[in-house]
């Protein structure tokens, strides 16, 4: 799909959880990168990442932007991106930002491929990568909003101690050992399960189930869709889950939607429970599908289904999601 053409790549955020995962992500995928330019905060300037057999040092971003990288891959935090993404754009650099900094931006577009990246233009400077645990539901529901309207979404999710951080993943290492360290939860996170991912806001709900409430809108274009979430953090380190009720204007079959589920690009159905089968994140960890499962009908209500969403978060929730829209810049010729 790319011969001939390559890409300087800036990869900010290079020393993090996700940065680390987009690395891996465009060697997998052999994404053309003729100069990676690895960025990451002031501590880490100057030591060494490893890409495709070689070792490149870390910059800052002063010096990747005075690099002139095509595109550049932002997973360096809100604060961050608002501060040195439009420092890029302005030197004609394509951002595509992983934070949460600019996806309810309406002069943004706010992008999962397979959905909405045909609304990209060259004029698209930066461009917002959704949540993760919003871009594995929204996956699977696109297809079916299209075909039978969504009425009402009601959504649990949990989370993945990734989708914290390296603090996160430290802390449950360190309870597994015995060791009382710095802790990125106001509870021990092992054995447990905290209904609390990221602040709360004044309305009682927390930032993350906010996002799937407002992403979500925004992604499938219908402000209609009322959603309700309840984000929940549990001791995985493989990836999201996500148990979905949703109420459609239309009436459905079920095995059509399983047919439609099985024939969308990104989706791999799991639903056999005579034979145990179903998603899980210890499956999910480390692939870029979407898993969907435990596909139902509520039987307290008409037109409305069960399912059982799983993704690696930081593979399609983050990283491969951020990758595919630059794929899309480059096959589309819009950088």
């Amino acid at each position: 799909m790319f011969k001939n053409l390559y890409m300087k790549v800036a990869v900010v955020g290079a020393t993090g959880l996700v940065g680390k995962v987009m690395l891996k992500v465009l060697e997998e995928r052999k994404f053309p990168v003729s100069e990676l330019i690895p960025v990451a905060s002031k501590r880490s300037i100057g030591k060494s990442i490893l890409f495709n057999g070689a070792e490149i040092k870390v910059v800052g971003m002063q010096d990747a932007i005075d690099m002139k990288p095509n595109i550049a891959l932002f997973s360096a935090g809100g604060n961050t991106s608002l501060e040195w993404a439009p420092k890029f754009a302005e030197s004609d650099v394509t951002v595509i930002d992983n934070s949460s900094a600019w996806r309810m931006d309406r002069s943004k577009h706010l992008v999962v491929p397979e959905i909405n990246a045909n609304k990209l233009t060259s004029k698209d400077k930066i461009i917002a990568n959704p949540n993760c645990s919003t871009i594995q539901m929204v996956v699977a529901l696109a297809p079916l909003h299209r075909k039978y309207k969504i009425k009402r979404i009601v959504v649990s999710t949990y989370q993945s101690i990734t989708g914290t951080g390296i603090k996160a993943v430290q802390q449950l290492e360190n309870e597994l050992a015995g060791i009382k360290g710095e802790m990125a939860y106001p509870h021990p996170i092992h054995q447990n399960a905290i209904p609390h991912c990221d602040a709360f806001e004044a309305n009682g709900y927390t930032k993350e189930e906010m996002k799937l409430v407002r992403e979500t809108q925004k992604i499938l274009d219908d402000r209609t869709i009322a959603v309700t979430a309840t984000a929940v953090r549990i001791p995985t380190a493989g990836g999201h889950s996500e148990a979905v009720n949703v109420e459609f204007e239309n009436e459905f079959d079920l095995n059509d939607v399983k047919h439609l589920l099985n024939d969308t690009e990104g989706v791999t159905v799991q639903d056999n429970i005579g034979e145990n089968s179903y998603p899980m994140p210890i499956y999910a960890n480390g692939k870029d599908d979407v898993f969907v499962g435990r596909i139902r009908r509520d039987g307290s209500q008409p037109k409305t289904l069960n399912m059982w969403i799983v993704s690696d978060n930081l593979r399609k929730g983050a990283a491969t999601n951020t990758i595919q829209i630059a794929e899309y810049l480059m096959k589309y010729k819009l950088l």
